[in-house]
């Protein structure tokens, strides 16, 4: 018997896979941004949809189904890839994301902690239509049906239509400060369509006015003329411990009456404690962390510094303790080409490193050995660093609370109350305590070696541990009730700073604002180190305490920034930007102000016109 051509919209090809990208379209809408789909989506989304599609009608006289599920297939990729990726970072990705593929593999358990079930319905149709292609008699005669030609006028003429809607959908929108507002308003296949393709090479500022008066005018700051404890740790060895994904809300914090962070509770009782403090990494996260500390410039605006910036000679903290007789080494578990480190820390001048290859794998916790591996053979090898004629400056890269911080139970030292357990909130808070524990070991053993008193000793978190967009309506709860208010992005980014010095600190919290761009310039006064020929983008927090300004990128929109009172949240601009008051009460007027949103800008301006005309570093074999 003859099969009867079904007489449905399925006939018409470009019609059913609109529909189902529509579809699609929505779903993504509705994890992507806060208010969800709405009527214009379609306006949006379709258009661009339908330049593909008029393209398969055009050329594609054979296996037009194929190809149409092929399509299907990359943009359904394309929309689950990114709502995982907001899911985990709050951020609509790019193609400058999409490059750094090759880390996954290193970081699988952390995207497949923040993949929800729900996500993979956006392939539901994949399969159905892949299932209904396996009986050969309806392929056939879906086949047959769908390969009929269309009018090549109205296909020429809905491309066209559909062209010039992609152009007001994008063009009016290319100023738009906030990158998900930007997508929002472009449409988010539009908007990766332009961020692929479009030339965003901002304009350069000339070398020579690029200079240290210039910056401080646009910070607001003076520096002063004899400034507080300068050369208080002078020829101090320079410890600088960098903790993984440790925010300032663990900092005395109790639960049921249980400590979380002893160990770094008792630091920031008896030294300098500044709570008031801030990351600001990019795409590069503990990698930036590393190059922001070490050379007090803020990040890229596309990808990871290790990428962008290695390439540059660029001058850091390393090169400025080696010209004062100075060892310098870097410690890290992992592999010194994850995030490529290697190059990074060629570019800032450690005189060596220490990775995998030293650390071994034994007592492997996530990506590397443990906490307490590192940090029982780390206080062995800065010892021997001691004994010698030289102080040395050492930064050590916590690694075992990384997300999504599931540690072996081996490494349990607590006991969670029962409404944490089987929470991300509860999971973090465990492995913090690791953390916290295993620190404890290092810092005892820094002080019967004699090393903690000859060491000045800097701790900070590297960057947010728990995102916002990641967490269920329990975790939400949880940190509510440990902090007394909604968790929002203003605790997001806060993490301590500690500064602790036999001889030098005394117990001390420091109220003034503060960001990781302001490490270098506060540890350089406190061993005496002069900045007077060091571009530098950070403030020595000890004495230019009074104002700070703290551009941010990546976790936030472009354009946001902290101030002395306010986390400001860019919109398109500023007028449509979100003002949170850093203390939460939310009573007291706006304080962020229009001229510190061109401030900020400008600063992060001058800090990329800066690096990127740095001469390029000698390759050697070394950088293969």
């Amino acid at each position: 018997m003859r099969l009867k051509e079904p007489r449905t919209l399925s006939k018409r090809s470009i019609l059913f896979f609109s529909l189902i990208m529509l579809a699609k379209s929505y779903f993504a809408w509705y994890y992507l941004f806060e208010d969800g789909p709405t009527w214009t989506t379609w306006f949006k989304e379709i258009p661009f949809v339908l330049l593909i599609f008029c393209l398969i009608e055009w050329f594609a006289t054979k296996r037009k189904i194929a190809v149409y599920m092929l399509v299907n297939l990359l943009i359904t990729v394309l929309f689950f890839s990114l709502i995982v990726y907001h899911n985990h970072f709050g951020i609509i990705a790019t193609s400058q994301v999409i490059g750094q593929a090759k880390q996954v593999g290193a970081v699988k358990k952390s995207i497949f902690s923040v993949i929800q079930p729900q996500y993979m319905l956006i392939f539901l149709d994949i399969i159905i239509i892949s299932l209904v292609m396996l009986s050969r008699k309806k392929a056939v005669a879906w086949k047959k049906a769908m390969a009929r030609r269309s009018n090549r006028k109205v296909v020429a003429a809905l491309f066209c239509i559909s062209l010039v809607i992609c152009m007001m959908n994008i063009f009016p929108n290319q100023a738009s400060m906030n990158e998900t507002v930007q997508a929002e308003q472009m449409g988010i296949l539009n908007y990766e369509a332009y961020a692929l393709l479009a030339e965003h090479e901002e304009e350069q500022i000339e070398l020579s006015k690029i200079t240290q008066a210039v910056i401080d005018e646009k910070k607001g700051i003076q520096a002063p003329a004899n400034p507080a404890l300068f050369g208080a740790a002078k020829d101090k060895n320079l410890i600088i411990i960098q903790m993984e994904s440790f925010q300032n809300f663990l900092i005395n914090l109790s639960i049921d009456g249980q400590e979380i962070t002893p160990n770094m509770n008792k630091l920031a009782a008896g030294n300098f404690y500044f709570p008031r403090f801030y990351q600001q990494v990019g795409q590069g996260n503990t990698s930036d962390a590393e190059f922001i500390v070490n050379t007090s410039f803020y990040v890229p605006p596309d990808g990871p510094a290790t990428d962008i910036y290695a390439p540059k000679e660029l001058p850091s903290l390393p090169k400025l303790l080696q010209a004062q007789g100075y060892d310098t080494a870097t410690f890290h578990t992992n592999e010194v080409d994850f995030w490529n480190r290697g190059e990074l820390y060629r570019a800032i001048g450690f005189n060596r490193y220490y990775d995998k290859s030293y650390f071994g794998e034994e007592d492997t916790v996530f990506y590397g050995a443990s906490d307490e591996v590192l940090y029982k053979k780390t206080s062995g090898e800065l010892a021997r660093m001691d004994s010698g004629s030289q102080p040395f400056y050492s930064q050590v890269i916590s690694m075992s609370s990384h997300n999504p911080f599931s540690i072996p139970e081996s490494k349990y030292q607590m006991t969670l109350p029962e409404r944490y357990e089987g929470t991300l909130v509860g999971d973090y808070i465990r492995a913090q305590n690791y953390a916290d524990y295993a620190l404890g070991q290092f810092m005892e053993e820094l002080k019967r070696s004699g090393v903690w008193d000859n060491s000045l000793i800097v701790l900070y978190g590297d960057h947010r541990g728990l995102p916002i967009f990641s967490l269920k309506d329990n975790d939400q709860a949880l940190m509510e009730e440990i902090l007394d208010h909604e968790y929002t992005e203003r605790d997001l980014i806060n993490i301590p700073l500690i500064i602790a010095s036999s001889g030098v600190t005394t117990p001390s919290v420091k109220e003034q604002l503060g960001g990781q761009v302001d490490i270098l310039p506060t540890v350089a006064n406190l061993l005496g180190v002069s900045l007077d020929n060091h571009i530098h983008f950070g403030q020595d927090l000890l004495n230019q305490s009074s104002y700070n300004l703290l551009p941010q990128r990546y976790y936030l929109p472009t354009g946001s920034f902290v101030n002395n009172e306010e986390l400001f949240l860019s919109g398109s601009g500023f007028g449509d930007g979100q003002h949170y008051t850093l203390s939460g009460d939310g009573i007291r007027p706006l304080q962020a102000t229009e001229d510190e949103f061109n401030r900020a800008l400008e600063l992060l301006q001058l800090s990329d016109s800066y690096v990127t005309q740095l001469p390029d570093r000698e390759i050697t074999d070394e950088d293969h």
